[in-house]
């Protein structure tokens, strides 16, 4: 029997990680005579919803289980979520959905939403229940939207792996040891096959996150082999208790593909928009930089913060006129409520000329002539010669960038936003079962 296996929200801000759950589970109903036939998924959400806890990620198993062995594989589920997921904590509701068979269309339709929409409990639970499916809340059901979504999302088009590292329990809370000389090495051996592995604009690594959680370290790649290639290459000086490769979609873009192309733009969803830069891009204090976009007979203000680094000095050098399409988030501004587009990248693609007027030069020293005056004549202080006819010389100057692609630093990137190195390199997948070493123990 086949059966998908979702589950969501068993952390919190303070602690706790899905996908460890996740990663247990693989060892445990692994020996319960189950085959798997995908990599345990992780499947990453609309990023805008403002009540996430860090990555708005959900994980999915997906199984064949032997007949009547189906109520001991969900005896097990249910036993490890409530054994660890942050209970007690302000936000953990954790849930668990069942499905036996193929998804239905329903439940895959929920899940494409849930990629750029905002969507309530009731929606899964009305799901769920017109579905007849088998699941399970604690708390309130939000976690029920992430459980049935992930179970939803196959991901038979563009995917990624990841290998991910868990530390051992006492060392939640503390500092990663993870040798940083080491991820850089990495990098360049396995670039363009492994992605955002060390932000080198900024100095930073990227394959440790700094909560408390039992991640050590998370490596992303094309192949289930590359990533545990690069993993053999890092040098970690802490006891690792347990690694898994997962399938998922990060580096997809997967939040900005579903978008329906004839809805309003509204507050914590994704926005791909087309159109022509108006005023003349403005800073705030922070380095934040800002610009109006025209898009049919609306103007819309975008942002690039601070933490995207370089990618500011692209949008503070367009000018009005040039024709650019904005991929990002749409948010309310505290001060006003207007809306606001994050940007995650921008494709500019074409740049008005950058026109400046100039005084004549003096025909005997070449020095640029002073005015006497608007309708006046042009005179040289220096040869005291005068051009009473003269008008002012249009110049036209080169621009600091040319039309393409541009995306923030590496660490502004959120986990579903697709690097550089990734066009070219989709796939889709081919549903063979998992392979080689995948897991360990």
């Amino acid at each position: 029997m086949q059966l998908h296996i979702g589950i969501d929200d068993t952390d919190s801000r303070k602690g706790g990680c899905t996908t460890y759950i996740a990663a247990r589970l693989v060892e445990t109903i692994a020996t319960m005579g189950v085959r798997f036939t995908d990599f345990p998924n992780i499947i990453r959400l609309n990023p805008n919803i403002p009540y996430k806890t860090r990555g708005n990620a959900a994980v999915a198993l997906r199984v064949e289980v032997p007949n009547g062995d189906y109520e001991l594989v969900r005896e097990a589920v249910l036993h490890e979520v409530e054994e660890s997921s942050e209970f007690g904590r302000a936000g953990t509701d954790p849930a668990v959905v069942f499905v036996k068979g193929h998804p239905p269309r329903r439940i895959v339709q929920f899940s494409h939403r849930a990629l750029w929409d905002v969507l309530r409990d009731e929606d899964a639970i009305r799901i769920i229940k017109s579905t007849q499916k088998s699941a399970a809340a604690y708390g309130t059901a939000l976690g029920l939207v992430g459980a049935l979504a992930a179970v939803g999302q196959t991901m038979d088009g563009d995917h990624t792996f990841e290998l991910v590292a868990y530390r051992t329990k006492p060392n939640w809370g503390t500092t990663r040891r993870v040798d940083e000389r080491s991820v850089k090495r990495m990098d360049r051996l396995t670039t363009p096959k492994t992605f955002n592995n060390y932000d080198f604009e900024n100095d930073r690594m990227l394959i440790t996150p700094h909560g408390p959680d039992p991640v050590l370290l998370g490596i992303r790649g094309e192949t289930p082999t590359v990533v545990r290639k690069a993993f053999s290459m890092v040098r970690i000086h802490e006891p690792v208790e347990r690694w898994v490769i997962f399938r998922t979609n990060h580096g997809t873009d997967a939040h900005l593909k579903w978008i329906p192309s004839n809805r309003p733009i509204e507050p914590d969803r994704p926005v791909v928009l087309k159109g022509t830069v108006g005023d003349l891009p403005w800073r705030i204090p922070g380095g934040h930089v800002f610009f109006t976009l025209h898009h049919q007979a609306e103007e819309w203000n975008c942002a690039a913060f601070e933490p995207t680094g370089k990618f500011r000095k692209i949008v503070a050098n367009l000018l009005p006129g040039d024709q650019v399409t904005v991929y990002g988030g749409a948010k309310k501004t505290q001060a006003n409520h207007s809306l606001t587009i994050n940007l995650e990248k921008i494709m500019i693609h074409r740049l008005v000329k950058k026109r400046d007027l100039e005084n004549p030069l003096c025909p005997s020293c070449y020095k640029h002539m002073k005015s006497a005056g608007r309708g006046q004549s042009f005179r040289c202080r220096k040869c005291s010669i005068t051009l009473p006819k003269s008008r002012k010389i249009v110049t036209t100057e080169l621009r600091s960038m040319s039309p393409g692609l541009y995306v923030p630093a590496l660490k502004a990137h959120r986990h579903l936003t697709k690097p550089l190195s990734r066009y070219g390199l989709e796939r889709r997948w081919d549903h063979h079962p998992p392979s080689g070493k995948w897991h360990n123990p």
